[in-house]
C-alpha cells in the first residue's frame, strides 16, 4: 500500500519547484513493490524485487543500521509469502 499523504506531499514540492521530500527508504519502497506484484500474481517480478532487496539489505553496510534485524525479519517474511504463493497446496490451515 502506497502512502498517499507521502505522494501529495510529494506533488506538492514539485509544484513548488523544491526538491521532494523522501520519507519511505528505497528499501522500503522495494518490499511495496514486491507486495503489489505478489497482489497480481506477477510472481517473475516479486521474485527479482525480492533479489534485489536481498542484495540491499545483505551487502555491507556504509553506516550502522539499527533496523537491520527488522529488515532482515522483513525479507524472511518476504521469501515465506512468495514460496507460499507458489506452493499453494502446502498451506497450514
Amino acid at each position: 500500500m502506497v502512502d498517499e499523504a507521502s505522494d501529495l506531499e510529494g506533488a506538492r514540492d514539485a509544484a513548488r519547484g523544491t526538491a521532494p521530500r523522501h520519507s519511505r527508504r528505497l528499501s522500503d519502497k522495494i518490499l511495496i513493490a514486491f507486495h503489489h506484484a505478489c497482489d497480481q500474481a506477477d510472481y517473475e517480478v516479486a521474485e527479482q524485487l525480492l533479489r534485489i532487496l536481498e542484495m540491499m539489505l545483505t551487502r555491507r553496510p556504509v553506516s550502522p543500521d539499527t533496523n537491520r534485524r527488522r529488515n532482515m525479519e522483513s525479507l524472511v517474511a518476504a521469501h515465506e509469502r512468495l514460496w507460499y504463493l507458489r506452493h499453494p497446496d502446502t498451506q497450514e490451515g
